[in-house]
């Protein structure tokens, strides 16, 4: 009896659960109509874009140029370079095994520069290549972790902050240790100095400061904290006691140097965001006048009131390039190698020049670039399949591709009337 119970049973589950188009488990409609109530966090849309004024040339006569290569307010404009592109130092060190362009960035010195090795030994040359001393102040397990390390000097001292969440202050003239601290979490940003104090930001989107004689932290601010873990560096600057940061969810947060307290803050992206974190990056953030400039890897491009965080305006151009700024423009290179002359008061884009089209198609789309420089006449834009290209300022023009690496690659650096680029293994110097 038992038995015919249950092959009844299992006859009426079979018939119920069929395969048939009027099946409520394999409905295939019904599955459709289920699909409908999946929330997209993140509709990525692909723009299209399209040359734009082509023939028009701009006049940039009578620059004022700069000098330097840190800026608290990242402002780095026109640098003085009228070279050849003609190589005639390298610096060297031992290969990286990361290809993070984010963390290759020297610091340049009036008689030399300073860099690290893959095992997080920094390096002092001098202007002939010569080694003025080496120091490494991490353990054999911090060392085989690859450190990344990132550079600023005040008053004779070095300021380094790394991945592996250390922060050290060297002496600059012999490389001596004058003290260390360990924080929480990884540092995961460039390092800006005013005054006594230094900033920083860590993997947990935490803006801290520290004073710089003994290391001990001033205040810190917490912003949102993400899902996800990204290489992307986080931005930072300084303007008037006050310092703007963006973290790796858009938010972009004012703070008094001083006290840490909240001037304001404007959040540029959804809350959905912060699941898909990994692929989302920030150019660096540039100040001049009263206003920010900054823009991203998702269709965006933003004018913000320093003042208390107004959007000015926004334009549609992907690109997680540091734009510059010249004069009444701002330009910058879309994530795609698209040039943009943008008028900097409305937002209005002047020009658009395809760059990459020297490039067939199916090679353009695995390109990507990765930073640019502007001198007093040129353009030079270093993109990740090792190839530099250099620009006409007033045209637009492609004059010359320039095969530097196989790989890795950095920005290209204007300074002192040369040109550095950062390829694995060497910082490679051009007059």
């Amino acid at each position: 009896m038992i038995r015919i119970f249950i092959f009844f049973l299992l006859f009426l589950i079979l018939t119920n659960c069929s395969l048939n188009e009027n099946s409520k488990i394999w409905n295939k409609k019904n599955k459709i109509k289920a699909d409908k109530n999946i929330k997209i966090i993140f509709d990525e849309k692909t723009i299209i874009y399209k040359e734009l004024n082509n023939n028009v040339n701009l006049n940039f006569s009578k620059i004022d140029f700069k000098n330097n290569i840190l800026d608290n307010k990242n402002n780095f404009g026109v640098q003085n370079y009228s070279g050849k592109l003609k190589k005639v130092k390298n610096y060297k060190f031992s290969k990286f095994k990361y290809k993070n362009k984010d963390h290759f960035t020297p610091l340049f010195l009036k008689d030399g520069i300073i860099f690290f090795d893959s095992k997080g030994s920094i390096i002092r040359f001098d202007n002939n290549q010569k080694i003025i001393w080496k120091k490494n102040y991490y353990s054999k397990f911090e060392k085989k972790n690859n450190p990344k390390l990132s550079f600023a000097t005040v008053k004779k001292k070095l300021v380094v902050v790394d991945n592996l969440s250390n922060t050290f202050l060297i002496n600059l003239e012999n490389g001596n240790l004058i003290w260390k601290k360990r924080n929480n979490y990884p540092y995961n940003s460039e390092i800006k100095i005013n005054n006594d104090r230094f900033f920083v930001i860590d993997l947990n989107n935490v803006l801290r400061c520290y004073f710089i004689k003994d290391g001990s932290e001033c205040w810190n601010y917490e912003t949102e904290k993400t899902l996800t873990i990204t290489n992307a560096k986080n931005s930072l600057l300084i303007s008037e006691n006050v310092v703007y940061f963006i973290n790796n969810l858009g938010d972009l947060t004012a703070i008094d140097t001083s006290s840490g307290a909240l001037m304001w803050q404007l959040p540029t992206q959804s809350s959905d965001i912060k699941n898909i974190t990994y692929d989302f990056k920030n150019s660096k953030l540039v100040s001049e006048g009263k206003s920010i400039f900054f823009s991203n890897n998702k269709n965006e491009f933003y004018s913000i009131d320093l003042k208390n965080g107004a959007i000015n305006w926004i334009n549609n151009i992907s690109s997680s390039l540091t734009p510059i700024l010249i004069k009444d423009f701002i330009i910058t290179v879309s994530d795609n190698g698209y040039l943009f002359v943008i008028d900097k008061e409305k937002g209005n884009i002047i020009k658009i020049k395809d760059i990459y089209k020297i490039y067939k198609d199916k090679h353009r789309k695995k390109i990507k670039p990765i930073g640019f420089s502007i001198s007093q006449d040129k353009i030079y834009l270093s993109n990740d399949d090792g190839k530099l290209i250099v620009l006409e300022l007033k045209t637009s023009k492609v004059l010359k591709v320039e095969k530097i690496a196989q790989n890795i690659l950095s920005k290209p650096f204007l300074y002192n009337n040369n040109l550095f680029i950062i390829k694995n293994g060497a910082v490679v110097q051009y007059e």
